[in-house]
């Protein structure tokens, strides 16, 4: 299916990217505490995941250093390279993690994280969070570091409220650096920032906002709704969630697989184009893929438009979780 949104620039960077990216996190594998979320992937699937992804259009993917220390970043790259794409034909985020470590260590690591992901180059970083034992300022201030050395391209913050993002702006702009992304979870079941003056800032500033968990861990597709086997084959970590919100969410899945059927659609890919359309260009989305039908299904979203009134009623029915 034909991507009819094009890409929109990150920030005020200029980097471009397709509305919707491909987060890799399910790349991390059963491993460590991973186990309680996602099941075991090998390299073929991996692979194929990838390709899938890229031959739906999509020219962007987001890991991070925790997804299984690594092992996302290897993985991800590891696919990249079975199809054959260049550096330049392909952008990639990953995440530096601040828990119990000072800025310092962003420069002690980033050694690391270009050979995970080697031989393809870091377009975007982020601070993941914000339990780092630094100020924003020292952690901006480090990252500019790796931008003036050519170790990354841009820079990202991740689950930063509007003052700490304010305040990483402030001290990148100081070294002429444009502070590109905040990634925040952000869905139909998921609208805080709407709400508590992320999504407000992030305009003002020119500040991309890369939704994660666009499907609220799954629950927007519907299948949890509709077929209770396979809620019962969800690992726990992710079903005791599920289990406090299926009758709660119900009208509004019924609406989304209304929707979905007068587009061809599926509910999963209703949700997400609400996403990338309600507030125009400032929202990009990075739904995970476990399997290639996924990456399949996440890429054809750039195919079709919701109308206005599909949006406003999608609005209506979910306004309850800002």
């Amino acid at each position: 299916m034909k991507n009819i949104f094009g890409t929109r620039r990150l920030g005020r960077t200029d980097l471009q990217v397709t509305p919707v990216g491909l987060g890799v996190m399910q790349f991390a594998g059963a491993t460590g505490i991973w186990r309680l979320i996602f099941d075991e992937m090998d390299t073929p699937e991996m692979h194929a995941i990838v390709r899938a992804a890229l031959e739906g259009g999509i020219n962007w993917f987001d890991t991070a250093e925790i997804y299984g220390r690594g092992r996302s970043e290897e993985g991800l790259a590891s696919g990249l390279k079975a199809a054959g794409k260049a550096d330049d034909e392909v952008r990639i985020a990953t995440k530096w993690m601040p828990l119990l470590r000072t800025a310092g260590n962003i420069r002690k690591t980033i050694g690391e994280r270009k050979r995970r992901l080697a031989p393809y180059s870091i377009d975007l970083y982020y601070v993941h969070n914000a339990t780092g034992f630094s100020s924003p300022e020292a952690e901006m201030n480090a990252m500019a570091d790796l931008v003036e050395a050519g170790d990354i391209r841009t820079v990202g913050v991740s689950n930063f409220d509007e003052a700490r993002m304010r305040r990483a702006h402030g001290a990148l702009a100081e070294r002429g650096i444009p502070l590109a992304a905040n990634q925040m979870e952000f869905s139909l079941l998921n609208r805080k920032i709407e709400a508590d003056g992320v999504l407000d800032a992030a305009r003002e500033l020119g500040i991309t906002i890369v939704a994660y968990s666009p499907l609220a861990r799954g629950l927007l597709t519907g299948k949890f709704h509709y077929d209770p086997d396979v809620l019962k084959n969800t690992p726990i970590g992710r079903r005791l969630y599920l289990q406090r919100m299926i009758e709660k969410t119900r009208p509004l899945i019924d609406a989304l697989g209304s929707i979905a059927r007068s587009h061809e659609t599926t509910a999963a890919q209703v949700a997400l184009n609400w996403l990338i359309q309600v507030h125009g260009e400032t929202v990009v989305v990075i739904p995970g893929a476990s399997s290639v039908s996924q990456a399949e299904e996440a890429a054809a979203v750039m195919g079709f438009k919701l109308t206005t009134d599909e949006i406003d009623r999608l609005d209506q029915l979910s306004k309850q979780y800002r």
